[in-house]
């Protein structure tokens, strides 16, 4: 992940002997290797720096803009400031960052633990549990963000997270990982609780807050027995917001939608419903007062 472009380079010619010299005209017309390289047509297999093989006719992934070894980002990272950085937060007796360490953490980089840039954070590190970060998910984090230090943090999590706003599979990718982010696993969490969901819909949705949603979290508080959302009804709520629409109107109950949305949508109808009957009350008390 944290691969640069440099090594791609070809070697520097080889200085000329003087026998080579009476040879050069002979030369002249002998295509140099990188030259071979630019006119070739490229194989369908490149040998990468860590000796694995890619097919070099692969589209580029959509999170090249934000690994390491993209184009215009060829300064190394130092796995050695990495690991001292973990060594400041993680836990005296155990290699991991718990809550105080992350609270520590982000009040180091200006931060709020409930703010967005962290839970950008949470997901470049691919983070497995809440309030929590192994040494594993810290350093190959930082590695792929092509950070070593508080500041190279700083600097890069808008630049991410300018990147998410832009691309809606990053976004979709995200919000995916959001749910998992809030399991407790420890717990052997399958659904997340419904008041945790609340919470993480705010939070994912920071700065592209879709129409519905408030409606959708009042409708969620409003319904205590309503304990959990499975994991379905979680990323099916991000097609829903986008194809309902803030009236509802687009929406189509023969769908395969969880049942959810339905009593969701029957609730803001019947809302609605009431809202014109009482509205057509105070219409005529005042006709009849006027």
């Amino acid at each position: 992940m944290g691969n640069c472009l440099s090594c791609f380079k070809a070697p520097a010619a080889p200085s000329q002997t003087s026998d080579s010299m009476s040879s050069t005209k002979d030369k002249e017309d002998v295509q140099r290797p990188e030259e071979v390289q630019r006119l070739t047509p490229l194989s369908t297999a490149e040998t990468q720096l860590n000796g694995n093989s890619k097919p070099m006719t692969e589209k580029p992934s959509r999170f090249c803009s934000l690994l390491p070894g993209s184009l215009g980002r060829e300064k190394d990272v130092s796995e050695v400031k990495i690991n001292n950085l973990f060594e400041a937060y993680k836990e005296p007796n155990r290699d991991v960052i718990l809550a105080d360490g992350i609270e520590k953490l982000c009040s180091d980089l200006d931060l709020s633990p409930d703010e967005f840039k962290v839970l950008i954070l949470a997901w470049r590190f691919n983070a497995e549990q809440m309030c929590q970060f192994t040494r594993v998910e810290f350093v190959s984090g930082c590695k792929e963000m092509h950070v070593d230090s508080i500041k190279g943090i700083q600097q890069r999590l808008p630049d991410i997270a300018a990147e998410v706003s832009r691309d809606p599979e990053l976004f979709k990718d995200l919000y995916r990982f959001t749910f998992r982010f809030g399991l407790d696993v420890g717990r052997g969490q399958r659904i997340l609780p419904s008041d945790m969901a609340i919470c993480l819909w705010k939070l994912v949705f920071t700065g592209r807050e879709p129409l519905i949603l408030p409606r959708w979290l009042n409708f969620l508080e409003s319904h205590p027995h309503v304990r959990g959302i499975p994991r379905d009804t979680w990323n099916m709520f991000l097609n829903f917001a986008e194809t309902v629409g803030d009236d509802l109107s687009s929406y189509d109950d023969t769908e395969a939608w969880p049942s959810l949305f339905d009593d969701f949508v029957e609730y803001e109808n019947d809302a609605a419903n009431q809202n014109v009957s009482k509205d057509r009350i105070d219409n005529n008390i005042i006709k009849e007062r006027s």
